[in-house]
Parts: structure tokens; sequence; C-alpha cells
């Protein structure tokens, strides 16, 4: 029995030394991201409150519903111009109030940014940079680099396929602009077409010429976010199957597919094949807009054959590659946001998320947590500074 225990650990440990190496960070110098004041006002249940940030941890603990993931998301909508969990921006206001600002003070490798969301109860929306506005809030989008990881990404495991198709958005356009200027205008098209089709149904008419002419804007815009999405997964499964393999020890082996229905296809030839169908559904049934990501756990699908623990290991190791990823093209260490990540996670695998945050390829991080006494002795085996904040 020792002798099997033996050859377990050292298994574990090879597999661990292996991830580690792989995912060590460019010989390039990386730059640095850092959020040092955090000023929110009217955002969820955060009335008014003012933060003074550590530049290693920072961990905003107490009992549910005192805000401590509101102020996790105020940071992500600082950097992406947009709630996580409610793209309704209206809705993220508080009862009674008629506006939200949400101001941040950021070092980017030396320089300050001060970025400020203010929105009101009757949908207006500006960005500051630096005292000036943005023209296109999309164009905001890659300013701050940011990763987050919330229970609500479970979602991405018991939801349908347009939760998945958004994690990719999220990531490509965060360092390709060009992605998100191309998602932009497909969404645009593709509500146009999906119009002209409820109108043909509804008039009892039919005009094929000028469908083609939105059949040639979607295969335009469509087919360079097939292949963005198509490169992107194929240089993040590696990076996603190391971060499992370290946080689990080598217990399962993990994969992700990428299902398009263009692969290799003729976009435009496809749409002009599901014309039929499109015309009696009165919406387009092929796209980009249909893309799914399958997720698999010792190739079966994770969903229906994974613990809750290996879900939850799932989705961090997710979130843990999309930080290497956004890392790698950006050359930034992105700010790292972990929502109530120890819940229903086993000691060996809390610890080797720490043993994770201890290499010098993370940054900034923020921890929320209902355990003030567990956060900060786990906390405390990073040896690195921190700031504990009670809500």
């Amino acid at each position: 029995m020792i002798i099997i225990e033996m050859n377990i650990l050292q298994k574990r440990a090879k597999i661990n030394n292996l991830a580690m190496n792989k995912l060590k960070c460019n010989p390039c110098p990386v730059k640095e991201l850092f959020l040092d004041q955090l000023s929110v006002v009217n955002y969820r249940n955060l009335t008014g409150i003012d933060f003074s940030l550590d530049r290693n941890i920072n961990c905003f603990v107490g009992d549910n519903g005192v805000g401590k993931t509101n102020a996790l998301d105020a940071i992500y909508f600082l950097a992406m111009g947009k709630s996580y969990s409610n793209s309704i921006t209206s809705q993220n206001i508080s009862h009674q109030a008629d506006f939200s600002i949400i101001e941040g003070v950021f070092d980017k490798s030396g320089k300050s940014l001060q970025i400020q969301c203010h929105f009101e109860r009757e949908g207006k929306k500006t960005i500051k940079r630096n005292r000036k506005a943005y023209k296109k809030i999309a164009d905001h989008v890659g300013v701050i680099p940011v990763v987050i990881i919330s229970p609500t990404d479970r979602d991405l495991i018991s939801e349908g396929s347009s939760v998945r198709r958004k994690f990719l958005d999220r990531t490509i356009s965060q360092s390709n602009k060009s992605y998100l200027q191309n998602l932009l205008a497909y969404q645009r098209i593709l509500n146009q077409r999906n119009a002209l089709l409820k109108h043909f149904a509804s008039s009892n008419q039919f005009d094929k010429d000028t469908l083609s002419v939105f059949n040639e804007k979607l295969v335009q815009f469509g087919q360079p976010i097939y292949q963005a999405r198509k490169k992107f997964v194929e240089a993040f499964q590696p990076l996603f199957q190391d971060r499992y393999q370290f946080i689990s020890g080598g217990k399962e082996v993990v994969s992700i597919g990428y299902e398009s229905k263009i692969g290799d296809n003729n976009f435009e030839i496809l749409l002009e094949e599901s014309l039929q169908k499109d015309r009696i559904l009165q919406y387009t049934s092929i796209g980009p807009h249909k893309d799914d990501l399958h997720f698999q756990i010792n190739n079966f699908p994770i969903k229906k054959f994974g613990s809750q623990g290996q879900q939850k290991t799932f989705l961090i190791a997710l979130k843990l590659a999309q930080f290497d990823v956004i890392r790698n093209q950006m050359n930034v260490l992105p700010i790292l946001l972990l929502d109530d990540i120890f819940d229903k996670l086993d000691d060996y695998r809390v610890m080797q998320i720490i043993n994770l945050v201890n290499d010098d390829s993370f940054g900034q991080l923020f921890v929320t947590d209902t355990n003030k006494e567990r956060t900060e002795n786990i906390i405390k085996q990073t040896a690195q500074s921190y700031s504990m904040f009670s809500l």
C-alpha cells in the first residue's frame, strides 16, 4: 500500500512539474497592470464605497448578500464596459438611484490610467479614459485585460451554446480588435437578415437578390470570425489541459472540441442550401452564431459524467487558460478575479491553486469568500502581501 501511494505521489509530482514547465511565461518581460484605487457609487447594493488596494492580493469577505461579488463585478465593468453577470446595464443601478458611477485608478506599465464608467437608469452610458470619453465603448475593450472566475461560470457547462460562444467572444475580443469589429458587424447583418425573413413570411413575398446581399455580408464578417475561433481553440487546448492536469494532479483526461458547420465548407453555399429551412423558421439557421464548444472528461460529456469538484476544476482551468492566452497575446498580466472559488474543492486542489498564485506568471489578484478565517489562512500560505476588506 505504501509503495502504491508513493508511486501515485511521484506520478502527480512528475505531472505537476511538466505542467508548470509548459506554463512558464515567454522570455520577454510581461507588462504589469494594477488597480490601485476603486470607487463605487450606486452599483447594486454598493451605494458608496472606496478601496485602496494591494498590488498583490485583495480579499473581499463577509456574509452572502453584502456585496462581495458586486465589488468584483464593478472591477469587471471598468475593464469591459459592462457587467459580467447582467448585460442590462440599468438593472445594475442601486434601487431608488438614477445613476451609477464606477471609477478606478490603474497603473499599466508605469502609466496612470483613470477609468470612469457612468450610466443612468434611462440607458445612457459613458466611459472615460483619463477624463476623455470614448466615441465607441467597444474601443475600450482590451485596454484593461481581465479574467473572472465566478460561480455563474457553471452555466458554461449546464446551459446552451450561446454561453460558450460568449466565452469565446469575450476572450478573443480583448486581444483582437478586428475580431470584435467583425462580431458587431456580423450581429447587425444577422439581425437585418432575420428581419427580412420575417418580412417575407408576413407579406407572402420573396426577393432572392435582396437576400443574397445579406448573405455576402454574413460571409464577409462571418468567415474571419470562424477562422479566429478555430485558431484560438487550437492555441487554447494545450494550455487548458496543462492547467487542469496541474490542479487535479493528473487524475482525469479533459478536452475541448470546437463545433462549427462552416469548417472546410463554403459559407455562402451553406446559406443557399439552408434557404428553404430559413424561410420556414424565419431566422438564419447556420453560421458562427450557431457555433459551440464541447467539454469532455475521460471522453464523456462533463455535464453528465463530471462530479461537482471535477466540473469546478474544469471551469477554473478553463479560466486560467483564458488568462494564459490573454497574457501571451497581449504581453500584459490580466487582473484576475476569483469569486468564491474555494467552495466544493478538496484541500489538494485548493493548495494547487495557491501554488499557481505563487508562480510569477500571475499579477494582481482579487478573491471573495464568506469565511474570513479560511481565506486568510489560505492566502498567508502564498507569502504574498495582501489586504482584507470586510463588507
